[in-house]
């Protein structure tokens, strides 16, 4: 299992029909996505958990890690490699401390380098910042600029995770001033080629490397 944050990062939508979510998780691991996460904001706890165990076996299929977006108790149920907290979520630290010294755990810092700073002291391995473009799934957030990210891996020594609104005509932009990962929801799945796109996707991180 490679356990490091870089390359493309794929965040499922509000998905009820689990055979669906499981063949466009499928094709995006297919395409090359390096990571995929669970989140479904509208599914009550035993959907939750049947596509939670789903997808945590589909993502050792493809010795990807599978990381479970809110929910700790989700997580320990299916041994999630690890979590990614938002705002309302819990303490990093509290977290941390039940989640063990060695799974993931990822924190969402939208725009604010300070929360970046203290999560990755209460324990958290990466952090997330965004939305630095219009995102349809969460069109109220507030946007962030991206020179922010070149500020981050000055000061931050984890990986970091740009999200919100990210195509394929933007995504450079955020590798090039310093994201390790770019996370995507829409782009992906909604894309009449989801492994299509999600190969295209990695290849950014590819060229990059050259």
């Amino acid at each position: 299992m490679n356990r490091s944050i870089a390359g493309l990062y794929a965040v499922t939508p509000d998905e009820a029909d689990t055979a669906v979510l499981i063949a466009q998780a499928r094709a995006c691991l297919v395409g090359g996505a390096r990571l995929l996460q669970y989140r479904n904001k509208t599914a009550p706890s035993t959907l939750r958990l049947e596509q939670a165990r789903a997808l945590r076996a589909l993502c050792s299929e493809h010795a990807v890690p599978f990381i479970v977006n809110d929910d700790v108790d989700v997580a320990l149920a299916v041994d999630a490699d690890g979590v990614h907290l938002g705002r309302d979520d819990g303490s990093p630290a509290a977290a941390r401390r039940r989640l063990g010294p060695h799974k993931l755990l990822g924190v969402s810092c939208y725009g604010e380098l300070d929360r970046a700073v203290s999560a990755v002291a209460d324990g958290a391995d990466h952090v997330a910042f965004g939305s630095f473009f219009a995102s349809s799934v969460k069109p109220g957030a507030v946007r962030v600029p991206v020179g922010l990210l070149s500020t981050a891996r000055r000061r931050l020594t984890v990986p970091i995770v740009a999200i919100g609104g990210i195509t394929l005509e933007n995504a450079r932009e955020l590798l090039a001033a310093g994201a390790h990962s770019i996370a995507v929801i829409s782009a992906l799945f909604r894309a009449p080629d989801i492994a299509g796109a999600a190969a295209k996707f990695q290849a950014l991180f590819e060229k990059k490397a050259v």
